[in-house]
């Protein structure tokens, strides 16, 4: 999905709150390469033995060029993301989505897409973001897929 979703937007930026060891962002940095070779997918991981097993995963899965994952504090590993973004994917801990959205939120392209994963596991914690995503006031415009754990689909406007 994450792959799919990447291609047909011809996304060459994309961030990712919670890389974990990187089997998403193998997904996001294969769609990227696929997309023209340009681009990286910016991923955050406050888990260092995470952070180093993802970036291991990434060079044998061939894809290192295309991802640059930052250890730490997604709000400040994040913090200088070029503009321009073309996708989002929220995966970390679930009080920070709307924390690391907003903070992304300037840099987003109009068309640009933000998912957000787990929003079945997590409802009652996850309801300010949905409820965020869903009001149309941020320029979004949003609904909740059943796949997975549900993720929430977005779209930005602008």
């Amino acid at each position: 999905f994450l792959y799919l979703t990447a291609r047909v937007i011809g996304a060459r930026n994309v961030v990712e709150f919670g890389t974990s060891f990187g089997i998403s962002t193998i997904y996001l940095a294969a769609a990227l390469r696929d997309n023209g070779g340009s681009g990286v997918v910016i991923g955050s991981e406050i888990d260092q033995p995470k952070c180093a097993q993802a970036t291991r995963n990434l060079a044998e899965a061939g894809l290192a060029d295309h991802a640059d994952v930052r250890g730490g504090d997604a709000l400040e590993s994040l913090r200088d993301v070029p503009e321009a973004v073309d996708m989002v994917l929220l995966d970390g801990a679930k009080d920070l989505y709307l924390p690391v959205l907003e903070m992304l939120l300037p840099k987003l392209r109009p068309g640009a897409v933000v998912l957000a994963d787990n929003i079945h596991t997590f409802r009652r914690g996850l309801k300010p973001y949905v409820d965020f995503m869903q009001s149309g006031e941020a320029g979004f415009v949003s609904t909740t897929l059943s796949l997975g754990q549900g993720f929430e689909y977005s779209t930005y406007l602008g």
